[in-house]
């Protein structure tokens, strides 16, 4: 992920903190959204989904403990890094930030250049986090998304794209049954007009690659990964 792709949301009830803060992080090409209180900060988040969002305790309306409580909650920011940043350092808020859900803690004040290293730190967490949900490893299965590689132990099975994709897809839910209509949509989307019998072949293709009793059909449903 390229530094101009990142957002992070700012959240503070200090103007003189926002656009300090907020200039060194657009500075180092970051994408950054404000907000001045807790509750700002929960709609803000909710509209830009922020890939970090820093955010002050001590706020008028909703403090940075509960707005990171509600943020947690939502299910299309369960990936966002959250760190605190304030002048409170007593061991008790630490605790009850971190209980609400927070990755981090940072105390101010503090330099625009360690707090830029410390903001690195916590994305290489979450490029981490990104690169381990790309490799995904059932049983003696190894399907690496990045690179388009499959592995059934020590050897490499060389797939098509749509083969790869349609494996990729029902293996990441093993057990799910993925409706046939959801298959095309997610495989193929609106590439081309493609009908039902094209999943049955890119199946039967997978079953002689990989093994017959990796994969089952639900009649009248779709498919489903077997471990």
């Amino acid at each position: 992920m390229k530094t101009k792709d990142i957002t992070i949301l700012l959240v503070d009830d200090e103007p003189d903190i926002l656009e300090i803060i907020g200039y060194n992080l657009t500075a180092e090409g970051y994408q950054v959204v404000t907000a001045e209180n807790g509750v700002q900060a929960v709609k803000m988040a909710k509209k830009k989904t922020p890939d970090l969002i820093i955010l002050d305790v001590m706020m008028p309306e909703m403090d940075g403990i509960e707005a990171c409580e509600q943020i947690r909650k939502i299910p299309s920011l369960e990936n966002t890094l959250i760190t605190f940043l304030t002048a409170r350092g007593e061991d008790y808020s630490q605790v009850a930030g971190f209980d609400a859900g927070a990755d981090d803690y940072i105390t101010k004040p503090i330099k625009p250049k360690v707090l830029l290293s410390k903001v690195k730190a916590l994305l290489r967490r979450l490029k981490s986090e990104e690169a381990e949900e790309n490799i995904v490893k059932i049983g003696d299965l190894t399907i690496n998304r990045d690179e388009y590689k499959i592995l059934n132990g020590k050897s490499e099975i060389i797939l098509p794209r749509k083969e790869f994709e349609l494996l990729s897809l029902l293996a990441s839910q093993p057990g799910k049954v993925f409706k046939r209509e959801d298959i095309l949509n997610n495989v193929w989307g609106n590439e081309v007009v493609v009908g039902g019998r094209t999943i049955d072949v890119h199946i039967r293709k997978l079953r002689e690659k990989i093994g017959d009793d990796k994969f089952k059909t639900v009649k009248g449903v779709g498919y489903k990964f077997v471990i």
